[in-house]
């Protein structure tokens, strides 16, 4: 059995025909070509231990991975679907799924499900899966968001985990007060900035209005988002995000809370192993995004990622081998676990890192669960809307103009209200 694992990042349009030619060359019967976006170390080590049980049970089959970096694979796979396929491909549940599931670009897996006994086992996701009845594709992690917080700052200073609004802003008032960063994020990749919109929009809004939005039936001119964007400067104005944060991406925003100069983070649990292997996981803590409107349900944000075949695959057979294994809930317990995330099976071991146990049980209690706002959101409006938020976060006195911009690519790609 082989593994061949390549690496791919930057100047994709050369790289992507270097991933072409080589797996048109290698593509044989029994050979299972697999493009991954598990580029980071924890996610890297969490498939590649999926991939390893998986070649244990099935000897029969040679493994290809295809290793693209997480961004680049965003650009890269609307290229490879509709050139040369892999046989599996690492995607997302919801909208951004859907997107390819209506151009014919993944394929029903619905049989995977039925024969592999994934609807009774992965029933608490297979709604984010399916379209019109049939699903397309199997579910292998979800994770919560939430705040990830420096406790001992918090403890230096006195500070209570905020439980509302006016609590979180004077926390943040505090820190900053103390020459802390409040708040620490990266929106280079803008998808953190669609994070923030998120959870102000479903603690203002409620899940129904958000689902609305993202579906395209809401004017981003609503006068209810006027609370939206109100409650954002609360924080924008103040100065109580990192300086430049449109400068750095994600990953670059990490650093100013090891090092303990940024006390709180919004993102998902997937940061939990890069803090803990820098060593400041017992000076870390987390808590859920505050509430803001009484009486609003509280939604959560909990994305699912997922595994699909695309249409061109040349090797279906064994493409379903490797979806039907996550009824394998010891090799998917083992794949979420290592990369910080919640297994969706409900026969897998139970989550033993302190932050994905605080994360399930936030999620049991939750009223909804959203994707996030760029796998709910079409395409083309999610990168629009998260191109104007972080906008707003660096120029909010902007906010009437990228408000009617949204608002005209909204009603270009949904239609008139």
């Amino acid at each position: 059995m082989l593994l061949k694992v390549i690496n791919f990042g930057g100047k994709m349009k050369k790289l992507l025909t270097l991933v072409i030619l080589f797996t048109s060359t290698i593509a044989s019967a029994g050979t299972l070509v697999i493009n991954s976006n598990q580029s980071g170390e924890s996610s890297m080590a969490g498939f590649n231990s999926y991939v390893e049980a998986f070649k244990a049970a099935h000897p029969e089959v040679t493994v290809v991975v295809n290793e693209f970096e997480h961004e680049a694979y965003k650009t890269a796979i609307r290229n490879f679907l509709t050139a040369e396929s892999p046989d599996v491909a690492i995607w997302f549940a919801g909208n951004r799924m859907k997107f390819f599931v209506d151009q014919n670009l993944f394929m029903d897996v619905s049989d995977v499900w039925d024969d592999a006994g994934l609807n009774d086992l992965m029933a608490s996701t297979k709604g984010s899966l399916t379209v019109d009845g049939k699903q397309y594709g199997v579910p292998w992690g979800y994770y919560q968001w939430g705040v990830y917080y420096r406790k001992d700052l918090f403890d230096q200073l006195g500070l209570n985990v905020p439980k509302d609004w006016e609590e979180f802003k004077w926390v943040c008032a505090m820190l900053k007060k103390n020459g802390i960063t409040p708040i620490t994020i990266g929106t280079k990749f803008l998808w953190t900035a669609g994070g923030w919109f998120d959870y102000l929009n479903l603690r203002i809004n409620g899940y129904q209005f958000h689902m609305d939005l993202t579906a395209g039936k809401v004017s981003y001119e609503d006068p209810r988002l006027d609370a939206v964007f109100d409650h954002w400067r609360e924080l924008i104005d103040p100065g109580y995000f990192l300086e430049d944060h449109a400068s750095f991406s994600w990953q670059d925003a990490q650093a100013p809370q090891i090092n303990g100069e940024a006390a709180m983070y919004l993102i998902g649990n997937f940061y939990v192993p890069t803090f803990e292997a820098a060593g400041i996981g017992d000076q870390m803590d987390f808590f859920q995004f505050p509430t803001i409107n009484e009486g609003v349900g509280v939604a959560e944000d909990a994305p699912t990622d997922t595994m699909h075949i695309p249409a061109g695959a040349k090797n279906v057979e064994d493409a379903k081998k490797f979806l039907a294994f996550m009824s394998n809930a010891n090799a998917a317990g083992e794949w979420a676990k290592i990369a910080g995330m919640l297994s969706p099976n409900k026969n897998a071991p139970k989550p033993e890192n302190r932050f994905s146990i605080m994360g399930a049980k936030m999620l049991a209690a939750a009223d909804d669960i959203a994707q996030f706002w760029d796998r709910d959101s079409n395409p083309d409006m999610a990168s629009a809307a998260m191109e104007g938020f972080q906008e707003f976060m660096v120029k909010p006195d902007r906010e009437d103009k990228i408000r009617a911009r949204l608002e005209k690519e909204r009603a270009r790609i949904h239609g008139a209200l």
